[in-house]
């Protein structure tokens, strides 16, 4: 791993965790809403007389609904690790090499865990 620190004061790490913890619940939010939705449709359809049509655009808007709820998890997974960086003081390090992640990057991608280069 490597020992230079990245240049992250108190404040900085603190920040982050706001955003991060508030991002998570955002994501968590619109997750649940989606998979709802989802659920609301597909019961929709059941028993009911409907055309091919409506049936092709149910199924390609389930199928975005799907591919937005997957990424939505996998930030969620990113954001939780991020969360356990700054609980165990790893926050600003690569996981990938241990290099330090720019403030730059983790200002613009809190959930950043990797430095950009080790990608």
């Amino acid at each position: 791993m490597n020992t230079s620190a990245p240049k992250l004061d108190k404040a900085f790490i603190e920040r982050q965790r706001h955003r991060l913890t508030t991002l998570r619940d955002q994501l968590l939010q619109a997750t649940r809403a989606a998979e709802a939705e989802q659920v609301q449709i597909r019961s929709q359809s059941l028993g009911e007389a409907h055309e091919s049509e409506d049936d092709a655009q149910k199924l390609a808007m389930l199928e975005l609904e799907g591919a937005t709820v997957q990424r939505s998890l996998q930030r969620l997974t990113r954001i939780e690790r991020a969360l356990r960086k700054i609980d165990d003081g790893t926050y600003g390090f690569s996981d990938a090499d241990g290099a330090p992640i720019p403030r730059e990057r983790l200002e613009a991608v809190p959930e950043a865990i990797h430095s950009g280069r080790d990608e």
